[in-house]
This record gives C-alpha cells, sequence and structure tokens, in this order.
C-alpha cells in the first residue's frame, strides 16, 4: 500500500489557527462545520505531502527524516492516517 498516490479532495480546506491545524469540508461554497478536522503537526505535514505525485513511501521517508521514530511504527502510524482520510472522503487515489 505504501507504493499508493493519492490526491487531495479539492472541497477541503486546510487551516492552521493559532497553533491548530485544521481540515474543513466545503460544499456549495459553505464549511460544514459540523465536520472540522483537527491534525497534529505529522498529520498536517502529511496533508501537506499529499499532492497527487508523491507515493506513500516517499512521505513515510520525510516522517522518518523529520522525526525521531521507527520506520515501522511510522508506516503503520501513516497508513492508519490515511484511512482515516479515506473515510472522510478527504483524499482520494490518484488518478495515474
Amino acid at each position: 500500500m505504501v507504493e499508493k498516490i493519492y490526491s487531495k479532495n479539492p472541497d477541503i480546506v486546510f487551516r492552521k489557527i493559532a497553533d491548530e491545524f485544521i481540515l474543513v469540508p466545503v460544499r456549495h461554497k459553505v464549511a460544514d462545520l459540523n465536520c472540522i478536522y483537527v491534525l497534529n503537526e505529522v498529520g498536517a505535514l502529511i496533508w501537506e505531502f499529499i499532492d497527487g505525485k508523491r507515493a506513500l513511501d516517499e512521505i513515510l521517508d520525510s516522517i522518518i527524516e523529520a522525526y525521531d521514530v521507527e520506520r515501522e511504527t511510522a508506516k503503520n502510524d501513516l497508513l492508519s492516517f490515511i484511512n482515516q482520510l479515506l473515510k472522510t472522503e478527504s483524499i482520494e487515489a490518484a488518478h495515474a
């Protein structure tokens, strides 16, 4: 699964407000305030790296480089976060 590439849903807006990183679904130019997602620093880093071009293994390497974490732990956390983003339809598989 780490070879997969994902792209962001264009209806999701990412913002940093004070010390928090949030994702807000925007539909028909109206924010869905019932579905705001707060990300930690690592989640925000992952979100920024999801660009429809980078494979998850590249994102994994960036996480390991930025944080002192074991590869297997980082991989499990990355895949768990990606699954959460897929469930909320915040990302989708990139089309080649």
